[in-house]
């Protein structure tokens, strides 16, 4: 069975560590690798990046598994998270080799974050090694296979899209040959989300026939969106971050193409996309469980095709699952408080 989450790829598992209340307003997400690590790439498009250990994905270089993605908040400085949970994998004797002992290891932990400093309040109230460990450790104390919670947690606690709320979102698909592609997204985007002229999220356009907003209905949220944008002082410096994962065996530069065509379910859920104010980034994982097979040369265009429609259903996700925040630094109402208020 599965739960529609990043988690149905068997051997993963999330923790979140989220923050709120006394000026906080922010949090990290932990993808756990299975022991022995996953095949890890990454492709990077966005204009303000803020990341940790991504040259070590280049397929040319040494490294070839990781044992755990960090996705958190705080920017640049909740990079710091990612050394908690180094520490958390050096005490366990995970990671890279690099001595005769079994704990000579060297944790490669890449992550990325978000911007959402001072959004509860406290510019610095951001994430730290502490925060990472608590998410690690929720990541191994989960059921594997077990449901992800979405919206204003770990890295999404603080996150927005444009004026509205954003959070995590998680999805899966199971393609004909077994195959499992799954994506886990932090929506914190420059760009909306929501389509101007009718209310739809651009996301929903590509997932077959939509119910349109009621034209008073969204004339009425576009109205407390520009009121919302025009009250908040944070400035639009913003990042989208995924893990989309499969277990195909990849190679490096298999999961580095995978991480690369992901950026397309970026782009059909948010506009505009790879701004200059953005940091878009996608962490590609492979488990390894189902060897391609030979005679179907095409079984990896399925999964790249795939790993896109699940970023795009993961930020629908993100959106619809966000609550609202109405805070003394800002105001971010959520797409169902706007459209949907008898829900």
């Amino acid at each position: 069975m599965t739960v529609d989450a990043l988690t149905d790829v068997a051997g993963l598992r999330v923790g979140h560590a989220t923050r709120r209340g006394d000026g906080w307003l922010s949090g990290t997400t932990v993808v756990l690798a299975p022991e022995g690590g996953a095949v890890a790439a990454v492709d990077v498009r966005g204009g303000g990046p803020g990341t940790k250990e991504t040259d070590a994905l280049d397929p040319r270089n040494l490294v070839r598994t990781v044992e755990a993605v960090v996705l958190t908040g705080g920017s640049a400085y909740g990079l710091d998270a990612a050394s908690g949970v180094m520490a958390w994998l050096e005490e366990r004797g995970r990671g890279v080799r690099v001595g005769p002992d079994p704990c000579h290891v060297v944790p490669v932990v890449p992550a990325a974050c978000v911007f959402d400093l001072g959004r509860g309040g406290d510019f610095r109230a951001r994430p730290d090694a502490v925060t990472g460990r608590e998410a690690v450790e929720a990541a191994a104390a989960s059921e594997p296979g077990g449901p992800v919670p979405q919206g204003c947690v770990g890295a999404g606690t603080g996150a927005t899209v444009g004026p509205l709320k954003g959070g995590v979102g998680t999805a899966s698909t199971v393609l004909a040959s077994g195959i499992t592609v799954a994506a886990l997204v932090v929506a914190n985007a420059a760009g909306s989300a929501v389509d101007p002229e009718t209310g739809v999220l651009y996301g929903e356009l590509f997932q077959g026939r939509v119910e349109y907003p009621d034209r008073r209905v969204h004339e009425a949220a576009r109205r407390r969106l520009d009121e919302a944008a025009a009250r908040n002082a944070s400035p639009p410096l913003n990042t989208t971050l995924a893990v989309v994962a499969t277990d195909a065996e990849l190679s490096k530069a298999q999961a580095q193409k995978l991480a690369g065509t992901a950026h397309d379910g970026i782009a059909r859920a948010v506009r505009p996309v790879h701004l200059l104010n953005d940091g878009d980034t996608v962490f590609a994982l492979s488990t390894g469980a189902r060897p391609l097979a030979a005679d179907q040369p095409l079984a990896l265009n399925d999964i790249l095709a795939a790993g896109a429609d699940t970023v795009t259903r993961a930020i629908v996700r993100a959106i619809r699952t966000a609550e609202p925040v109405h805070g003394p630094a800002g105001t971010w109402p959520s797409y169902g408080e706007l459209y949907e208020p008898s829900s």
